[in-house]
């Protein structure tokens, strides 16, 4: 179902949130792993990583470690990063190139394509290596940005999130993009309450200035699509150093269940925010940096200011979210109260109960 509409609006049917024990209980949490994670879509990274035959990198999807390489036959796949002999985890190198993956446990080796090349001290015959391949992982690429789905009959990407690849087409630098820069961040907060942040501005003029003074508020606006939203600005008219560039605006998409793109006016770029929950009240934040430079050390001044930008924006995030889940826990309220411009909280909500049959 599209929604398709823009949110800032009086009509709002829902006016209470899901219960509060949602971001404090753990076996919320368990439930979602099982019915949300596990069966959804996960970027993993740039289609640039993977250009060249036999280039590789490493991924971890919901507790699952994963092998995404491009095959000597030039096919992109992806593997759970595992041995089929006793279970070890095949590839420690985050990323290579490499035309053999060697098994550092008792020396199995493994094609590109993941077919079995050598089993020490085993017959070549024997009967229990006739399946003893790498097992693949869904895969799809979206705009050159890479998807893997670990449940085998989920809806492809591109049904799952409607027209969200004609949104995408708008940025034509997303082809261009290198993987430039990856850092974590612990937050102590469930992985829904930085969903709750990101999903409205409300909060924007009070815990961002440097982000109001930068983009129009009165232009800004928040669209709730298929399985995903955005919200979306143009940047202020006195704004000379920005009002050129490749990116005029600030974009921010949001895809079920935990994944964030954001692209910041300037130069072109995309970065990634991924929620991993290390348990009902903890949480890694991983933030992905895409410019088209390959590292830190070749961004330009401008590339830099805009991290710098990113940056203290989500430190300004982080204090909040945290201070929220604090409140989770009393037993001073059991709901929250929904504004009538969160229809995007109010979309994130009903995929989260939906999805757990609550």
């Amino acid at each position: 179902m599209a929604y398709n509409k823009v949110i800032h609006t009086t009509e709002q049917t829902f006016t209470r949130t899901m219960p509060y024990k949602m971001f404090t209980d753990p076996r919320v949490l368990e439930e979602e792993m099982e019915h949300i994670f596990r069966k959804s879509w996960h970027l993993v990274g740039h289609a640039n990583q993977v250009k060249e035959k036999g280039q590789f990198f490493t991924a971890d999807v919901a507790g699952e470690p994963l092998l995404i390489s491009r095959g000597a036959d030039g096919e992109l796949r992806a593997f759970y990063n595992v041995c089929p002999h006793r279970a070890t985890k095949l590839e420690k190198q985050a990323a290579g190139k490499k035309k053999i993956f060697t098994c550092m446990y008792h020396g199995w080796t493994f094609k590109t394509d993941g077919s079995l090349n050598r089993a020490p001290n085993f017959p070549k015959d024997d009967p229990c290596l006739s399946d003893a391949c790498l097992r693949t992982v869904r895969l799809e690429e979206l705009n050159s940005l890479l998807f893997v789905n670990l449940d085998p009959n989920a809806r492809t990407v591109r049904e799952t999130y409607g027209d969200l690849a004609d949104r995408l087409e708008a940025f034509d630098f997303l082809p261009e993009l290198q993987f430039t820069h990856r850092k974590t961040r612990h937050l102590k907060a469930n992985w829904k309450a930085f969903v709750d942040n990101y999903l409205e501005c409300d909060h924007c003029h009070v815990a961002h200035p440097s982000f109001i003074k930068t983009l129009d508020m009165d232009e800004y606006q928040i669209f709730t699509c298929e399985n995903y939203s955005y919200q979306t600005s143009i940047v202020k008219p006195d704004q000379n150093n920005l009002k050129d560039a490749e990116s005029a605006g600030g974009d921010f998409f949001w895809l079920f269940p935990n994944l964030m793109l954001t692209i910041y006016p300037g130069p072109g770029n995309i970065a990634s925010i991924e929620l991993v929950p290390i348990d009902h009240e903890n949480t890694t934040i991983v933030y992905t940096y895409y410019f088209r430079e390959d590292s830190l050390d070749k961004l330009s001044q401008e590339e830099r200011d805009l991290m710098t930008f990113a940056e203290q924006v989500r430190q300004e995030d982080i204090e909040l979210v945290e201070l929220e889940q604090i409140g989770f826990g009393s037993q001073a309220f059991e709901y929250g109260r929904y504004s009538p411009s969160e229809g995007a909280i109010v979309q994130f909500h009903q995929l989260v109960l939906e999805a757990l049959g609550k």
